[in-house]
């Protein structure tokens, strides 16, 4: 078993943005601006909000973020989002998941301009996917091509499953796994918790991407010896061993599968580093107009 190591790959990608971001503000007079919209104080929101910013430091982007209690209405949430995307000086814009119930996040999603949907959510950019034109990739799926190149994992001609059929991370892996692209070019099932024999689906899978969002769901029983696993899992628990005060699992039994697996992925310290770097990269391509002019 060898460790697909989301540490080493997406610091090594954010020394290639901070040089890309450097050579931006060189040219342009500013750096690339990311602009997070954070509602109510959800410990797992904060957590995400907090790297996400420190990262954009990190890498020499410039960020934003704006808070609202819980209490905030529909319209001034939307009204805020309009207001944001007619600042030309602010390049990506993400409103963090989950929302309160009295606020929908479809609409909230289709508000945001799809020119500065570094998320990868809005439907223009889902469709320009699934035609395989250019566009912001979701962040997590994005994040997993780019974990899946960097250590040369053979996927032409692969089965791939898919657990999980989620708009953010499932269904973009099964339509990127498929593409005629490297990596690419796998036969895809796309598995969910209403599939019949679904230990027997993913035996038979050489690739498993799990997100499902249950913790240790997939058991080494169901692995095929040399599988590849990539776990996107994020299940937080309450811990008093570790000084946050919480623990992460993932949705792959690590210590049972590991030994089976031929390459996998750590929770943490896989996956979610991974999705950082994808926010940071679809944000700078949109600084450059790379995408959309």
């Amino acid at each position: 078993m060898q460790l697909l190591d989301g540490k080493y790959v997406s610091e090594k990608v954010k020394l290639e943005i901070a040089d890309e971001a450097a050579a931006f503000l060189a040219e342009s007079g500013r750096k690339p601006h990311l602009v997070a919209i954070l509602v109510g104080n959800d410990g797992g929101s904060e957590t995400y909000v907090a790297s996400k910013m420190k990262n954009c430091e990190k890498v020499g982007f410039q960020s934003s973020l704006v808070r609202y209690d819980t209490s905030v209405t529909e319209a001034e949430l939307l009204q805020k989002i309009e207001e944001i995307n007619q600042d030309a000086g602010v390049d990506g814009l993400i409103v963090q998941l989950p929302l309160p119930k009295h606020i929908d996040p479809e609409k909230v999603t289709e508000t945001i301009d799809y020119r500065k949907d570094v998320d990868g959510f809005h439907p223009v950019n889902l469709g320009r996917m699934m035609r395989n034109l250019p566009c912001f990739i979701p962040a997590t799926p994005y994040g997993i091509m780019m974990m899946l190149q960097a250590y040369h994992i053979d996927t032409v001609g692969k089965h791939c499953v898919v657990v999980g059929r989620s708009n953010i991370v499932g269904s973009p892996m099964s339509i990127l796994m498929a593409r005629n692209a490297n990596p690419g070019n796998c036969t895809v099932t796309l598995t969910h918790s209403k599939t019949a024999n679904l230990k027997e689906m993913i035996l038979q899978a050489d690739i498993v991407i799990a997100a499902i969002g249950k913790k240790n769901f997939i058991t080494a029983d169901m692995i095929k010896p040399g599988a590849v696993i990539i776990d996107v899992g994020m299940n937080r628990e309450t811990s008093t061993q570790t000084k946050s005060g919480y623990k992460l699992y993932g949705d792959v039994d690590f210590e049972n599968v590991s030994p089976i697996a031929s390459w996998i992925t750590p929770v943490p310290g896989g996956v979610g580093l991974m999705t950082i770097v994808g926010l940071l990269k679809n944000t700078l391509a949109s600084a450059k107009k790379e995408i959309y002019s």
